[in-house]
């Protein structure tokens, strides 16, 4: 897995790391999870009915023990869930999990989630591996971390009957390790793993300047969000026609061209494809231009902005993770603002500009409109955030619907983000191992690999 070890030491939560979210995943099964396809496939929870019209979700756990050995009580459970529902609004404010109204223990494995309305994609939002649950010692499963040692995790697999250990079959057990994209390539290259996860595009040029055969190089059909959020602390960007500059002077083109990877596509709006949007995404006032056209406009406004600021440079900082790839990604940014005049300079953290590299986890216009909202700390249009909140309590999924779509557009127009490609999610998978899928959540279970 790419990433540093210290992120994969403190199973009981979701980390936010690509390699801790992992660990977390194998170890801390939630109610329901993903399939390779990206489909809600049973958790801890063995079964499931839905029923009040899709208000009620009713949930049977499966015989499993915490990672102490004690039997698992809906009654835990139900705590631990809340924990996560909480922590979850924070990150998705107006999705299908904020429409919980309340969590009940029937029985010791029974579980009930009441939403104040239907959501179609609230199984989907459930099955996100951040909703796996665990206890302060670990979670259920479906893995457990039997040794560690010289940077490596062992990973037996848990009996689903009785939460012990299951057999000593070495073919069922995952031996991780967690370092450095450059180290982790070299590894699979010699023969030392079987698979690479955890790939984006900051460690993408590693690929490419490497020797691994490309066709062991799998994608995954991924889409959410891959841009530039504009920090509401910046007071230039309280100007409506500087947030327009900044995002029509891109050349989106020019920018992917400076990767080998000819699958990557451009965004030029927030949102991917309809979805559940009553009407087609709104597109941004100058897509119809040419780029001769727009970077003369852009560079017009930055013009009058100096001149009413005392002829000052324009400068902005630009927090990006680090890698090669971004950094190829900084130097792009910085020839296609440099055009209209903005210099730039990379930073790590509070910058002017932020880059939003997320999968989306189900596929709703709820969650783009959500991580671009103002309770996400970006700057932010007030009258869409009002039709967000009521969104939240809307009674029918009609209801719901609309306001979203009344949203949406006032959401492209306020250009609080500047959309840039589809978010980029690599492995590398050899030819040895059976049941790797590429995934269009980005997420991969390790249960079904055979070697």
């Amino acid at each position: 897995m790419i990433g540093s070890d210290q992120r994969t030491r403190a199973p009981v939560v979701p980390i936010a790391s690509r390699a801790g979210e992992l660990i977390f995943a194998a170890t801390a099964q939630g109610l329901v999870s993903y399939d390779a396809a990206g489909d809600v496939v049973p958790g801890l929870a063995q079964r499931w009915i839905v029923v009040d019209d899709g208000k009620s979700y009713i949930f049977r756990l499966r015989r499993a023990r915490w990672a102490n050995g004690e039997r698992v009580d809906a009654r835990d459970v139900r705590l631990l869930l809340l924990a996560r529902l909480r922590r979850e609004a924070a990150r998705d404010p107006y999705g299908s999990l904020a429409a919980v109204a309340e969590v009940l223990a029937m029985t010791g494995d029974v579980i009930e989630i009441r939403l104040k309305s239907a959501r179609p994609d609230f199984l989907l939002a459930l099955a996100q591996p951040e909703m796996g649950v665990a206890s302060r010692e670990g979670g259920t499963g479906p893995y457990r971390v039997t040794a560690k040692g010289d940077g490596t995790l062992l990973l037996s697999p848990v009996d689903e009957d009785d939460g012990d250990d299951a057999g000593q079959d070495e073919r069922k057990r995952r031996l991780l390790r967690t370092e450095r994209a450059s180290r982790a390539i070299v590894r699979f290259q010699y023969g030392g793993a079987d698979l690479v996860l955890g790939g984006t595009l900051a460690d993408l040029p590693y690929v490419t300047l490497s020797d691994v055969n490309r066709r062991v190089v799998r994608f995954d059909p991924v889409q959410g969000l891959f841009g530039l959020a504009l920090s509401p602390r910046t007071p230039m960007f309280d100007d409506p026609h500087v947030r327009e500059a900044l995002s029509m002077a891109i050349e989106r083109e020019a920018i992917i061209a400076y990767f080998e990877m000819n699958r990557w596509k451009i965004a030029e709006q927030i949102v991917p494809q309809q979805l559940d949007l009553p009407h087609p995404p709104t597109v941004p006032g100058w897509s119809g231009m040419t780029m001769e056209e727009r970077r003369n406009l852009a560079a017009g406004v930055m013009t009058r902005w100096r001149a009413q600021h005392g002829g000052k440079p324009i400068e902005l900082t630009i927090a990006l993770p680090p890698g090669p790839g971004t950094r190829l990604l900084f130097l792009a940014l910085k020839l296609q603002f440099k055009a209209i005049g903005v210099d730039v300079k990379q930073v790590e953290r509070d910058a002017d500009l932020t880059l939003i590299d997320e999968v989306a986890p189900y596929d709703s216009i709820a969650w783009y409109l959500g991580r671009l909202s103002c309770a996400r700390k970006v700057h932010c249009s007030e009258e869409a955030e009002a039709l967000l909140k009521q969104s939240v309590e809307a009674t029918t999924m009609v209801d719901r619907l609309v306001l979203l779509g009344q949203a949406e557009p006032l959401i492209e127009a306020h250009n609080g983000f500047i959309p840039l490609a589809t978010p980029v999610r690599w492995s590398l998978s050899t030819s040895r191992l059976n049941g790797f899928e590429p995934s269009p959540r980005g997420d991969h279970s390790l249960r079904g690999l055979v070697k």
